[in-house]
């Protein structure tokens, strides 16, 4: 590889790792999430016409927040010669004393600072989401709307009110205060655990996991936990490394899905369930634990049986018993009937998934009708079996989910054959 070979990759690499901590930098320098995003697109720009030219800056986040910082300086400026409001904004910018800091221990770093904007109380919740989502993470408009369950018109126009509301209602670019902290923690958690689902089990795409989101989510779920460390935060925390810890033993080497009762077990990092479980025991005793703690025990009890036969099925039950007095929702109701299923069997399972279905709620969500599938699968049904996977390919974005959807109906073809 040339040298303006490594150069380049070294660009792309930056961009996968650090743009959004990057933008999330200028935004705080610029005070505008659309000049913000424009600089961050300029600056890689520069990045790729000029270090395969002169090397690889000693520091590329910095250089990079530096080089955003004057291109969008230069921007406002061109932009003045037809608006003359613009020329005091320039100005302003351009006096501005920079501090590029990228100290990752650090509480009230850029990225910290964002998620707590995106989710100020002044913009709706499903707004809150949707915009950090997409300036935080990076995620795709697209993306974001599959997991909304909405149209990717709609979702940007939920960006983009987001956005004018924080400019126009001058919201600041700021961790709340200790005081203030604690009534805006529920909707950061909700938005860091969207994230990580969104690393962990990708919305949609050609793999199972998209790695950089879900190591993000746990980054700053233990810059929250150090912030403020309330008993939702702790489990939250311990939820993402417990399941985290399955992540080599979730797919082969070729990509492809392999379900929890059939991976390697040998391969679950153990120094992150060892972690989990000590966070959650932590928020536990707290007693003034929620719906994330309450998941987490679940991820425990899963964690802590060395074969998928000596998993507690009956306590994960009771586990999601209590949950759903917590946070009653039809997932939750899926969840708890697929463990139903396994404490008593396939049939009292589908009774239970097929009232949920019935009752008209999760017609759509693909986990459902796979779920559904698998139990009519296991109790011979092949041909109900066959129909609920074909409704669960439908609704599968997601290329690995396909996949292994496809084989499973297959298998089922094969076994009616012979």
């Amino acid at each position: 590889m040339t040298g303006a070979e490594d150069a380049r990759a070294m660009v792309d690499a930056v961009y996968r790792s650090d743009s959004r901590r990057v933008l999330a930098t200028l935004i705080r320098l610029l005070g505008d999430f659309d000049l913000a995003e424009e600089a961050l697109q300029d600056a890689f720009t520069a990045a790729v016409e000029r270090w395969p030219r002169d090397g690889v800056p000693a520091n590329p986040r910095a250089w990079l927040v530096s080089a955003g910082r004057f291109k969008a300086i230069d921007a406002v400026r061109r932009r003045a010669r037809f608006d003359a409001s613009l020329g005091k904004v320039a100005e302003e910018l351009d006096q501005a004393t920079p501090e590029v800091t990228f100290d990752e221990a650090s509480v009230n770093d850029d990225r910290l600072r964002l998620i707590f904007t995106c989710c100020h109380p002044a913009l709706p919740p499903d707004a809150q989401i949707a915009l950090t989502l997409r300036e935080v993470c990076g995620l795709t408009t697209e993306a974001i709307a599959s997991a909304f369950l909405t149209q990717p018109s709609t979702l940007a126009q939920r960006i983009v009110r987001a956005k004018a509301k924080i400019r126009d209602a001058g919201i600041p670019y700021e961790v709340p205060t200790l005081a203030d902290l604690p009534a805006r923690l529920d909707a950061v958690l909700h938005v860091v655990y969207l994230v990580f689902n969104e690393g962990y089990l990708a919305s949609s795409g050609a793999t199972l996991t998209r790695e950089e989101l879900s190591g993000e989510a746990i980054r700053l779920g233990r810059l929250l936990v150090e912030l403020l460390p309330e008993p939702e935060a702790v489990g939250l925390l311990a939820l993402m490394l417990l399941h985290e810890s399955r992540r080599t033993a979730r797919a082969t080497s070729d990509g492809e899905l392999i379900l929890l009762d059939q991976q390697d077990r040998s391969q679950w990092n153990q120094e992150l369930i060892a972690e989990g479980c000590a966070l959650v025991e932590q928020a536990l005793a707290s007693r003034r634990f929620g719906p994330y703690t309450l998941q987490a025990a679940i991820a425990a009890v899963h964690a802590e049986a060395a074969r998928a036969a000596d998993t507690d099925w009956a306590q994960v039950v009771g586990l999601y018993d209590v949950l759903l007095r917590v946070e009653p929702s039809p997932v939750v109701e899926l969840n708890r009937a697929a463990a139903v299923a396994m404490r008593d069997g396939p049939e009292a399972g589908l009774a239970l998934i097929d009232a949920i279905l019935v009752r008209g709620d999760l017609t759509d969500y693909q986990f459902a009708h796979s779920a559904r599938a698998d139990l009519l699968r296991r109790l011979g049904r092949a041909a109900e079996a066959r129909a609920a996977y074909a409704r669960a390919i439908a609704l599968t974005q997601q290329d690995p989910e396909r996949r292994f959807l496809e084989r499973r109906v297959a298998e089922l073809r094969e076994s009616h054959q012979a």
